[in-house]
């Protein structure tokens, strides 16, 4: 076995006083993000909060959505415990030299089993600081526009994205950046298990916000818009609280985490490629570890410069148009960093002496640069699809005139042709990272992460430009209900409401081909992982794959079953949404039913519609856990190691494609309906806008559920694989893997049936959990 391992071995490189410089400047950026967050949260905090009847309604938002989360975190640790037990007992001694130990057992699986729950808690703070300052930040916003005040109001809701931005880069930057000076040439074990961390926080944050958000919204619109005829906003509407709790608890809790974790785990990546990839062209231990810190270095320059971004980002006189000025943010962000990164590319990788490509840094430099223009193509194609300006959400606008059902086979079909540019543009960035490598394989999967640097770099003002989206939203629901909608306030937070709406969907593409990125970079660890695994000790290792040969019947059952997974996740997720919808649907109606919250004679009951939605989501939980974790256990120890990486390849592709056609279908139909809800086809209460809130609530799920959830899970199946890669192989023969056979032990095969059982009764659990008769279900959860 070798013992310089690409996951979680020691690695060969030397920190000279320039490497350490760059760290630990590193280090102080990313505290000095944090603490430019606090001032800044300070800021948000201090401004005006309105009269008394906004508060009201803003403080019942709040409670709500802290209420949810707190009994989110209390479910999600007890699933994280026994986890944690899972990455000590996976971890596996780190030898230096055949002889020598760098780290134990115990301690390797200490440090781990430390970093993934540092990892988990950073992507859970996050996730509340997201959700408990959005919720004090929009009525803020409201009394802001209520003033006439759209330079105030943009301010406030775009600062509040600044904070949850600026913690997120700079918790992500500071955990990374710690390790890798506490641990050096044994730090990739670790960044894997704070990656893990990151990952599988988000996906329950996505999960549960999504089931929570989408259920009382499409609940909300069914009886609200359809059957009872009143806006959105309508106090009267037994849901509205709900809605806006869940816009929170989805877009600013579930983003917030999901950026993180891409925001680290790609870090995590292109370090753990970092060293190999620059012994791959000749480069010494020397000089190894610039390929471990440059993407450090990059991502500390784009944390200044999102911070730079956002205090330019302000209203000049006379400007009313939110979006011109976040794209404005957004610009001088990016052409800072990437300035800062030619920079350390050039001056400080330069063109070091013996190395087997030609100027390396040069083409790292560019693999940056192929990361900024894949997140400008992916938010540029969601956009055209999203867009109430473009033609593709106007076709669904003519298509609502026949019905709710050509509205829906228009969005869909149109979902489907946005995924298929999504995967090119993601494709031809990976073959631009890899026409830059030079003809090494390891370099080459080094750049592709890089691209994946370059595209997460700006994370700070890309989460500000998310974040801005649900406050927004929340603010003009506060004026609606308070009163104080209408006039120039009305058309303040109408416009600052529909540019949220555009940012929200374009960040959500932004998200998937960053994830894909991150998840192809970590597909290049684990083949790499497996050559040096199975290599005898002393044996040069091949700058090339671990070939997946899939024509070989167990590694395509593997890929067979990797295709399956996101239609099995997004089937569950999509029904969750369903169900608990027709629970809230049924409560809304038994409110309404006797006439009274219509006359004015009584006020409508909140309570019970936020704690359907929360005891349905919190329900769900383990589910998508199990999934995520336990699947790769199941192919791995049961098919083998080669079966895995298919199996991993199929997830990656067919995630990407699911998610990029949820996301965008549904994002279609919601501004189809905002469009027509603007005076287009009839505007309000006609036919065509009645088909269109019906494809609105059909795209619902797709869009803020399951399709975003499936970033995260993309990205832990992968890091999940490489925890337990060593001990996989342990239960194959090695000499037969070097012959791509795959010959494994009875244990490994009840390793694998025994997981196969879990995951299967999990799913039953969570199909059958809403199967009572609605009425029941509210009945119980109702307090």
């Amino acid at each position: 076995m070798s013992y310089v391992l690409a996951e979680g071995g020691y690695q060969a490189f030397d920190l000279s006083g320039t490497d350490t410089t760059v760290l630990l400047i590193s280090l102080l950026i990313a505290l000095g993000a944090l603490a430019v967050a606090f001032v800044m949260m300070r800021g948000v905090l201090a401004a005006d909060d309105g009269p008394k009847e906004m508060t009201v309604i803003s403080d019942a938002i709040h409670e709500g959505a802290m209420a949810y989360i707190t009994r989110q975190f209390r479910t999600i640790a007890v699933i994280v415990v026994p986890l944690a037990v899972v990455v000590f007992l996976t971890s596996t001694q780190i030898d230096q030299t055949e002889t020598e130990v760098a780290l134990s057992f115990f301690q390797s699986g200490l440090f781990r089993t430390v970093a993934f729950l540092v990892g988990g808690i950073a992507s859970a703070a996050i996730g509340f600081l997201g959700m408990w300052l959005a919720t004090k930040a929009n009525v803020r916003t409201t009394a802001a526009a209520v003033r006439s005040d759209f330079a105030g109001a943009f301010l406030v809701a775009f600062r509040t994205g600044g904070v949850v931005g600026l913690a997120t880069a700079g918790l992500g930057l500071l955990g990374a950046t710690t390790i890798i000076l506490i641990f050096q040439n044994t730090s990739t074990a670790m960044l894997v298990g704070f990656g893990f961390g990151g990952s599988l926080l988000a996906l329950f944050l996505r999960v549960g916000g999504g089931i929570f958000t989408k259920a009382a919204d499409v609940g909300a619109d069914l009886v609200g818009k359809v059957e009872v005829g009143i806006p959105e906003d309508a106090p009267r509407n037994p849901a509205t609280i709900a809605d806006n709790v869940g816009d929170n608890v989805g877009d600013c809790a579930g983003m917030a985490a999901d950026l993180f974790e891409s925001f680290g785990v790609t870090l995590v990546a292109s370090i753990i490629l970092g060293v190999t990839a620059f012994a791959g062209i000749g480069l010494g231990p020397d000089v190894a570890a610039r390929g471990l810190v440059f993407p450090v270095g990059v991502m500390a320059i784009g944390v200044v410069a999102s911070i730079i971004g956002l205090y330019l980002a302000k209203a000049r006189a006379g400007e009313d148009d939110a979006l011109k000025i976040i794209n404005r943010g957004i610009t001088i962000a990016q052409v800072i960093s990437i300035a800062g990164a030619a920079v350390l590319a050039f001056a400080y990788v330069g063109n070091p002496d013996g190395a087997t490509v030609s100027q390396p840094g040069a083409r790292m430099f560019g693999a940056i640069v192929v990361g900024v223009a894949l997140g400008f193509t992916a938010s540029r194609i969601t956009a055209y699809y999203t867009a109430t300006t473009q033609k593709p959400v106007q076709d669904i606008a003519k298509a609502s005139r026949t019905g709710p059902a050509t509205t829906v086979l228009e969005g869909m079909s149109l979902g489907l042709e946005s995924a298929v540019w999504g995967l090119i543009a993601v494709a031809v960035a990976i073959g631009g990272a890899i026409a830059l490598g030079g003809g090494s394989f390891k370099f080459s999967t080094y750049l592709v992460a890089l691209a994946g640097i370059g595209m997460l770099s700006t994370t700070g003002i890309i989460v500000a430009e998310d974040t801005f989206g649900p406050v927004a939203d929340n603010s003009a629901g506060i004026a609606e209900m308070s009163g104080h909608f209408e006039g120039e306030p009305e058309r303040i937070m109408v416009s600052l409401d529909a540019v949220g709406n555009t940012t929200k969907a374009v960040t959500k593409g932004f998200a998937i081909g960053s994830a894909v990125i991150a998840a192809v970079a970590l597909f290049a660890s684990y083949g790499e992982t497996i050559i040096e695994e199975i290599t005898p000790a002393g044996s040069p290792l091949p700058d090339a794959s671990y070939p997946i040969n899939v024509a070989e019947p167990k590694v395509f059952i593997g890929l067979l079953i990797g295709g399956s997974i996101a239609f099995i996740f997004s089937s569950l997720a999509i029904r969750a949404v369903s169900r608990t919808a027709g629970v809230v649907v049924e409560e809304v109606r038994r409110q309404f039913a006797d006439g009274k919250i219509m006359s004015g004679e009584k006020q409508p009951d909140y309570g019970p519609a936020i704690d359907i939605c929360t005891t349905a989501s919190l329900r769900e939980l383990a589910t998508p856990a199990l999934i995520a974790v336990l699947t790769p256990v199941i192919i791995g120890f049961g098919l083998g190691p080669i079966s895995l990486g298919a199996f991993l390849a199929s997830v990656i592709v067919v995630g990407q494609l699911m998610a990029n056609f949820l996301s965008n279908a549904g994002g279609a139909w919601d501004n189809a309906k905002k469009y027509i809800e603007d005076g287009a086809e009839g505007g309000k209460g006609s036919e065509p806008h009645k088909a269109a809130v019906i494809g609105d609530t059909v795209g619902d799920p797709f869009k803020d559920t399951a399709g975003p959830a499936l970033n995260p899970l993309i990205k832990v199946m992968n890091l999940v694989s490489l925890l337990i890669l060593p001990a996989i192989i342990g239960f194959y023969d090695e000499a037969a893997l070097r012959e791509l056979r795959q010959v494994g032990e009875p244990a490994g095969i009840a390793i694998a049936v025994v997981a196969a059982v879990v995951v299967v009764a999990a799913i039953a659990f969570s199909k059958g959990v809403f199967t009572r008769d609605a009425g029941e279900a509210a009945a119980d959860a109702a307090p």
